[in-house]
């Protein structure tokens, strides 16, 4: 220990700034841009043309697509679900533990102090106790960018996991948007399935009545008994589809799943055609293939952390404090405030190949990382394009259900024209009656499927609910 805590202090303060000068100079690898990840990663793809499925307008993807469908009340409630959505709260946690270990691998760049103080309560004249109050630093050099790395990996963690709670943001608005549409589709089927009862009721009182005056036998009463019971069971179907649908809903919204929310009474219009952009600005935007290319960052980054710890490293230490006693005697040459600097130097010998192994494993894990991405980015790009076939499929069917709707509801006319001057019986009416309600339902769910698609394409693009709400990395 010097005699001169003082100088020695000064020293070891001169020592510390030299070694931060040192620092400074050692040079770490940093892992490849994103664009130039990209290119490297998923480059063979031909991301660069457009999408294969529809043409669409190529400008940007545009944000803020829930305001597309006009509905006030959809807007309320994705953002209660935004609110209160349990899914949502733990990915927002998530991030908040990410920051937590950023803060953790910064720390480990900074010297450390901590402040030890001893003493006592003096009860005889043989119990006494050394007192004093002593500063301890130390501080571990970070000649080969372990340090660095540890915190740059730590950095891009913290982004994947941002970008991880806004896709969930954006998943959770997009699965809201499709639950309040399914919800108001179930709720039309049962309406319709209800009137389908009704009418296969008066099929059967009819056939009842024309059993009666000997015009019907007991084999037709049977067919509209059994035709009867089964436009009641599905019914039954469409009215629990419908109390399922809320339930779903109401969970996403963090409320208790009972059933209780009210439906709209129609659906929506599809919103007009909608700007694609390019595959390969969809890699760009997305929030999920954003946390999934840092993820690969931090991999890289790890790697170089694992290979500088095989290298020597040195850790300064210094120290300050006073110490005194009524009872012992300190030597005569001892001076207050003591303190003395130092130095450790680890020389790590991998005798047992754990550090080799460490190294083989996240080279691994980087590996993995970029396999990852990879599939991410196909399954991405699978997901628009089979958006924008379903979408053109599903407007085809539109087309053809309209029509069906059209002449169906003509022939039903042409029956109760018919019936009116005694040319067909009440019964064939109720039955076009009935096949009209059913080309209703088809139309119905087609109309559902298409809103459904549209929330799944704007998904798929990476283009947010709100405005401006991408995250940059």
């Amino acid at each position: 220990m010097s005699r001169h805590p003082a100088n020695a202090w000064s020293a070891c303060l001169l020592g510390l700034a030299a070694a931060a000068s040192l620092v400074a100079g050692c040079a770490m690898r940093t892992p490849p841009s994103p664009q130039a990840f990209r290119q490297q990663s998923v480059g063979h793809l031909g991301l660069a043309s457009p999408w294969r499925s529809g043409e669409l307008p190529t400008e940007a993807v545009q944000d803020n697509w829930l305001s597309t469908f006009g509905d006030v009340q959809l807007d309320a409630l994705v953002a209660e679900a935004l609110a209160h959505n349990p899914d949502l709260r733990a990915a927002a946690a998530r991030v908040d533990q990410a920051a937590g270990q950023l803060a953790l691998a910064r720390g480990a760049q900074r010297p450390s102090l901590s402040l030890l103080g001893t003493g006592g309560i003096k009860m005889s004249d043989m119990s006494s106790a050394l007192s004093g109050l002593m500063a301890l630093m130390s501080w571990e050099l970070d000649l080969w960018g372990a340090l660095r790395y540890g915190s740059a990996a730590a950095s891009a963690s913290l982004v994947a996991a941002q970008s991880e709670l806004e896709f969930s943001r954006q998943s959770l608005a997009a699965t809201t948007a499709k639950a309040w549409f399914t919800a108001a589709q179930t709720r039309l089927e049962a309406q319709t399935a209800d009137r389908m009862v009704g009418v296969s009721e008066h099929l059967l009182r009819m056939v009842v009545t024309r059993r009666s005056v000997g015009i019907a036998n007991d084999q037709e009463v049977a067919q509209a008994s059994a035709g009867l019971s089964d436009q009641r069971d599905r019914l039954a179907q469409a009215r629990l589809a419908h109390q399922s649908a809320l339930r779903a809903l109401e969970t996403l919204l963090g409320r208790y799943p009972a059933a209780e929310l009210t439906a709209r009474t129609d659906l929506p219009p599809v919103p007009g055609p909608v700007p694609a952009g390019l595959p390969l600005q969809m890699l760009e935007r997305r929030p999920d293939l954003i946390a999934a290319e840092r993820r690969v960052a931090a991999a890289f980054n790890r790697v170089g952390q694992a290979k500088a710890a095989a290298l020597p490293g040195i850790r300064l230490t210094a120290n300050l404090g006073y110490l005194d006693s009524d009872v012992v005697a300190l030597k005569k040459d001892f001076e207050n405030p003591t303190g003395g600097a130092g130095a450790k130097l680890l020389m790590p010998i991998d005798i047992n190949g754990t550090l080799a192994a460490q190294v083989a494993i996240v080279t691994a894990q980087q590996q993995e990382a970029v396999a990852q991405y990879v599939q991410m980015a196909l399954r991405a790009v699978a997901d628009v394009e089979t958006a924008l076939a379903a979408a053109q499929t599903l407007t085809e069917r539109e087309g053809h259900l309209r029509e069906l709707v059209a002449a169906q509801s003509t022939a039903l006319r042409l029956a109760q024209a018919a019936y009116e001057v005694g040319k067909r019986d009440l019964r064939s009416v109720e039955q076009e009656r009935l096949i009209l309600y059913q080309a209703q339902v088809q139309l119905l769910r087609v109309r559902c499927d298409q809103l459904t698609q549209r929330v799944n394409l704007h998904l798929a693009l990476g283009g947010s609910f709100e405005r401006g709400a991408a995250v940059s990395h």
